[in-house]
């Protein structure tokens, strides 16, 4: 009889040895570019051998293993960045004429990515609202191969439901990839909902202490290996040992830290809803699509650290808001210990057309808040006093 232990368990025991070392509680750096070949045969070198950290190294085959179990995939392939990680399910999964299903709602890196570098490798995006399986279904072509989203979305928290567009996609032939950044597979698992693959910014809640880069893809087997091979390998955007090892500490706290976050978001939320410069306020658990869709509702076990709100006044109220701030820091970024703010207008969403995000609801006013783990009253009390500014 399989017994399956439980997330928290999982987040502190899986993957941890898997080290050619076990007696080392804790995963050791491997901090090498290649290892001594254990035995040379007429075939080549023997399967199972360490050789090269370009390819493999033991303090990433640790976070590999670790993130596999945790999202309930067969595999995982760790890399230098989010991004990194994002570019390689497209260079690998997607040929010159095919067609990819992107929201309309991403971060805005993934936004350039797929609206300029698309037509640089001959495939064609459609950009459409995912959060309405209808519109994937009418966009859907014969070469379609991917359906690609965010749920909650970056940065204007948009929940997707993820069984039904997988479905959608499955029915046609085409993949789907959901970037589970927002809520981890502590209060998400997008592969048990009928995602083919899931992607992380390991940089954000993974690795939760602002400190480390990496990107985690968690896939079938096949889809593992024609990345780590098709792409990895070929083009280079490793993650760093140090960083692997890094991500590892950070994943043996996850389960605390996001309810706390999420715990602190909520209260946030709640205050921000009653004050009178906050024109509306955006956070998973007020989601008005819940109370009328128990399925996006049931694929949340929690509702994460991110929040955004409009702030009345505009771009001039929101930077006077942003400049006056005390204790909250206002950076790119999200999932550190430190509570961040940021304009996503003016920063991370930038590169979109001004026009674009005034249709997308990432308008001036927006201010995306990724909760800290401090004490919520202080956060309040700097909101505050840094509202009252304006």
């Amino acid at each position: 009889m399989h017994y399956e232990y439980g997330i928290n368990t999982k987040l502190v025991h899986a993957g941890e040895h898997s080290s050619p070392d076990m007696s080392a509680l804790a995963p050791p750096i491997y901090q090498t570019s290649s290892f001594a070949i254990d035995e040379l045969l007429p075939s080549g070198i023997k399967r199972g051998t360490y050789i090269y950290s370009r390819l493999s190294n033991p303090t990433l085959t640790a976070l590999e293993l670790k993130m596999a179990a945790l999202e309930g995939g067969n595999a995982a392939v760790s890399f230098a960045t989010g991004m990194g990680a994002i570019s390689a399910i497209m260079l690998t999964l997607l040929k010159c004429g095919d067609h990819l299903i992107a929201d309309r709602v991403l971060y805005g890196s993934t936004y350039e990515l797929l609206k300029k570098g698309a037509p640089r490798l001959g495939f064609d995006v459609s950009f459409v609202d995912t959060s309405k399986p209808g519109r994937v279904a009418e966009a859907l072509r014969d070469n379609t191969k991917l359906v690609f989203f965010e749920t909650p979305a970056n940065p204007t928290l948009k929940l997707v439901d993820i069984r039904k567009v997988a479905a959608v996609a499955s029915e046609n032939g085409a993949k789907t990839i959901v970037d589970n950044t927002f809520l981890t597979p502590y209060y998400q698992k997008p592969l048990e909902l009928g995602a083919d693959v899931v992607v992380h910014s390991a940089t954000k809640y993974l690795n939760g202490h602002g400190d480390a880069l990496g990107g985690i893809i968690v896939s079938s087997y096949e889809d593992a290996i024609s990345i780590r091979k098709g792409v990895l390998r070929d083009m280079g955007a490793v993650l760093s040992p140090f960083n692997a090892f890094l991500i590892l500490r950070g994943l043996r706290t996850l389960g605390v830290r996001m309810e706390r976050h999420t715990q602190n978001a909520t209260e946030l939320a709640t205050f921000l809803k009653a004050q009178k410069l906050i024109k509306r306020v955006f956070y998973p658990k007020f989601d008005r699509n819940l109370e009328r869709k128990p399925d996006l509702k049931a694929q949340m076990s929690g509702y994460g650290g991110m929040l955004a709100f409009e702030i009345r006044g505009g771009v001039d109220a929101a930077i006077t808001f942003l400049n006056n701030l005390k204790l909250c820091t206002v950076a790119v970024s999200l999932g550190d210990t430190a509570t961040l703010i940021e304009h996503p207008g003016l920063m991370t969403h930038s590169v979109v057309p001004k026009e674009d995000r005034e249709i997308l609801g990432i308008t001036d006013s927006l201010i995306r808040v990724s909760v800290g783990l401090e004490d919520v009253v202080d956060i309040k009390a700097d909101i505050q006093q840094a509202l009252d500014t304006v």
